[in-house]
Order: structure tokens, then sequence, then C-alpha cells
């Protein structure tokens, strides 16, 4: 049996060890770690590679599953096909997802895939590279009635510590545990159990990949993989695969074992992993690796728990929008059916930073100059042409802060021929009041310009006397008449509010 848990404070109660199973049999392994609170001595369920909690894990309960409820949770999961309604897609076609196949049963999730010549299949097809096939029906026009599931997070995180113990669907199916989020996509494993074509991915291989999902968008997506031949075919055991993802790395691991690592600094532009990601485990038909038949059928993509852990992180703004590498997510906002990772429109769910069509002929997001991620802001004028003040803003209700002392950070690149002496940057309400959030201006004139440009920290402390109101933005703006000569050439990246 799994480990059944109790909310407490921040930690959930474990009733007994992790079950880790290396084939059939179930062999128990201790894989908690003793946290002490201020009530009750109490164990928490850790990654199976740092059973010690090393890295100072947390679990995160909203995305965390043991599945071992009788029916799937609703509020954590979007299941696909439910209510009649699908995310982004309805599958790879000629499979089609449908909610009957998301089962619990014996404290396990099963998406299984079935053989449904009855099944009400959407009239229209799904291109797929150089396949295109309809739902149901094979490119060939053979009548291919396969049904399958996927889940999906409702909410999203950025950064963490993924694991799965799974078994994979023992068909010409894959079995997937994946993320995605904008203009990127994480591919922890991709695995098939009985391929009919020996190709890209093999029974006895996990394949991991990253996908950079930035305009155009359009395949060949991969930007990094990895490739391992496992010792045992995916579909007759199961074993624990694991992701940690950090701000510039990406370990993978099995049954707690390193495979590889992947680094931002080895990567340079290819690594795209900067914003906020959500859960999909699905099963899929991948034509070029085979159909599979009506013989096999039905089949389960087996999986005994699902968990995410996060380290604590003292910085109170959202770290990619303020980074900003991608939008600010108000999850508390249904997530639109129709929002694919290269989305970069405004709607309830996310919001961009809001540059007026004046403002943009001077400032922009760019890859040009960056610290962390992929992406600054770059503020470039000549005083001759900005006579309006430069004006960017995040959107409504992005500062969220409670009374107390904080300190404001910035990091900054100012190029050698920079002359503008100052800007601001504040935070105000709908109606533009002060919200006790006073900063002084931004001083660029004590910057020695003798040396070549570089990234310099930039700080300041601030108390706040109430809580900033719920509308509140921030704003950065450039008056160009402190350009004190000709020019301005500036990046910003990563605005910080940590409380002291």
């Amino acid at each position: 049996m799994k480990p059944n848990f109790a909310k407490n404070a921040l930690f959930l109660l474990i009733a007994q060890s992790l079950t880790a199973c290396q084939n059939d049999e179930t062999v128990k392994e201790d894989t908690t770690a003793t946290v002490n609170t201020d009530m009750v001595t109490v164990e928490q369920v850790m990654p199976y590679s740092d059973p010690n909690n090393e890295g100072g894990w947390v679990l995160n309960t909203e995305i965390s599953d043991e599945f071992n409820a009788d029916v799937i949770d609703q509020e954590k999961w979007f299941v696909q096909g439910a209510n009649d309604e699908y995310y982004i897609w309805k599958g790879r076609a000629p499979s089609q997802f449908a909610p009957h196949n998301v089962i619990l049963e014996d404290g396990l999730l099963k998406l299984r895939s079935q053989w449904e010549p009855d099944f009400d299949f959407a009239d229209e097809a799904y291109a797929d590279g150089k396949i295109k096939a309809k739902y149901g029906t094979a490119e060939s026009g053979e009548f291919m009635p396969i049904t399958t599931a996927a889940i999906v997070s409702n909410k999203r995180f950025l950064n963490g510590y993924m694991e799965i113990r799974s078994k994979a669907v023992n068909a010409s199916m894959t079995s997937a545990f994946w993320a995605i989020g904008y203009q990127s996509e994480l591919d922890i494993y991709e695995q098939i159990g009985n391929p009919k074509i020996i190709g890209d991915i093999k029974p006895d291989q996990s394949k991991s990949t990253v996908h950079d999902w930035s305009p155009p968008a359009k395949r060949p997506t991969r930007v990094f993989h990895h490739k391992e031949n496992l010792p045992y075919r995916v579909a007759d055991e199961f074993h624990i695969y694991a992701a940690e993802w950090g701000e510039d790395y990406l370990n993978l691991y099995l049954d707690g074992k390193l495979l590889e690592r992947f680094t931002q600094k080895e990567l340079g532009d290819r690594w795209v992993l900067n914003n906020p990601l959500e859960i999909w485990l699905d099963s899929e038909i991948f034509a070029w690796l085979g159909m599979p038949n009506k013989e096999e059928l039905p089949a389960d993509f087996e999986v005994d728990y699902m968990r995410v852990w996060q380290k604590p992180n003292p910085q109170l703004l959202d770290r990619a929008f303020f980074g900003f590498e991608g939008p600010i997510l108000f999850q508390e906002n249904k997530r639109p059916l129709k929002l694919v990772p290269e989305n970069s429109a405004n709607n309830d769910y996310q919001k961009f930073w809001d540059i007026s069509t004046e403002s943009a002929k001077y400032a922009e997001i760019t890859k040009e100059q960056r610290i962390t991620g992929l992406r600054s802001l770059k503020v470039s004028a000549l005083a001759a042409d900005a006579t309006q003040p430069i004006i960017i803003s995040s959107p409504e209700a992005a500062v969220k802060l409670d009374a107390g002392k904080y300190v404001f950070s910035m990091r900054l690149w100012v190029d050698t021929s920079n002359s503008l002496k100052e800007f601001d940057v504040t935070v105000t309400n709908d109606a533009n009041t002060d919200v006790g959030f006073n900063l002084k201006p931004i001083n660029l004139s004590h910057i020695d310009h003798a040396h070549k440009a570089q990234w310099i920290t930039v700080s300041q402390e601030i108390y706040l006397t109430q809580a900033v109101p719920a509308d509140a933005k921030l704003t950065i703006a450039i008056d160009p008449s402190l350009i004190a000569k000709e020019s301005a050439l500036f990046y910003i990246d990563d605005i910080s509010v940590v409380k002291q």
C-alpha cells in the first residue's frame, strides 16, 4: 500500500514509508525525514534521491497526488474531455482523450487506452508534423477507434523536484510525464511499452526532451534531450522517475540515481525553462512507432503517485514576470482552454508588461543582455527623439505585500555611453494614489563609466505601514529631460522584494 497523508501546517504526515518497486514485488524504502515544528515532530515524504532532505524541500500539496481516493480530484486536475471540455487538444489522432478512461483503482491512477467503436469521436483532424489523421480514423483511412486519457494539473509552479512512480502501458501507446508553460515544454519522460516499429523510443528506453515553443513554434522545437537505455521494459516494472528543475539547471533521476545534468551555462539560449509549468500525465498514439491493435487493448498507464517539491524562496514578487521572462499568472482565474504555450495575449489568466506604443519606441523586452534566464528590459533613447515619459507598467494586482520592512532590488547593466541620470520606480493603485511604497529615484549617475559595462545590483530599504492595495501595480518611468547628453542605454533584470 501507499502512504496516506494528512495536512499539518506546511507538512504532510506520512503513515508509512514510501513504497518503491523495482519489479512487481513491493520493496520498502525509507524516504522520510523527521521535521520539528512548534507543535509536533512529524515526518515528511522526501524525494527518492534526497531522503534526508539536504535540499530543504517542501511538498507542494496543490499539485502532488497519491491517487488513493475513489475518484480523481478535479480541484487538482483538469480531466481531458470532462464536461465536454478539452484543453489545447483532444489527443494525438487517431486516438482521442476520453474522461471515463481516467480511473482510480487499488491505490493507482490508471490512464486507460481502449478500442471503442461506439465512442463519439470528434469530427476533425489533427496534424502532427507530416502525419495528419482524423480522430477515430488513421491517416490511411483505416478505422482506428481508440480512446485514451490525460490529466493536467490546474496549478503551475516555478522550479521544483518532480517525481513519479509508474509503469508504462503495455501496448503501442506512449506513456508520458511532462510539463508545459509559456513558450516551453519539459518532457520528463516519454515511454512506449510495445511499439510496432522500433524507432525514436524503444520499449527498454526512457526519453527526456525540452522544447522551445517561442514563435514561430514550428517543428522541430526540440532544443536538448536525453535518452536512457534501461535494463528492463518500461511496461513490465514500476520505477521512480524524477526531474529536479532549478533556476539554471535540470537534473534527471532514475530510482534515485542521477542520470544526466543540464545547465544554462552550457546551453546558452537553448535554456528555455524560465516560466511556471503545469504537469501532464497522458497516453497517446505515435503513428511513427506503429498503431496499437484491438487485441492488446484495453491497457493501462499506471501511476502510483506524482509529487512535486519546492524550496522556499524569499522573493515576494513573481520571479518569472519581474525577471522579464514571461507573463504573470492569475491562477485564481480559469485557464483558457485554447492557451497554447506560444500564446502571448493578455487574458484573465496571464498578463504581460504594459508598454505603450510611444514607449515601445524606446523600451522592449529583449534577449540582448540578461543576468538570469533569457530576457531583460532594454531602455534605449536619444534625447532629441524621446520627448514624452517612457512608461513600463506591470498589470494591476502584480504587487502583493503586507505591512513590514522590505528590501527592494534590481539588476542593472548600464552602457558606458549612457547619460541618463536617474529613473523612477513606483507602486500605485488603480486611482494612482500613494500606497506607501516609496522609493528614491534609481540613481545612474554614480556608475563608473570608465570601466566595461557589467551587471550591478541596486537596492533600497522600504517600510510599509499598511498592506499594498490589492490593485497595486509597479511602474518604471524614464523622464527624457534627464538624459544629460545624447543617449540613454541600460537594461533591467530581476526586480525583487524580500522581507526583512
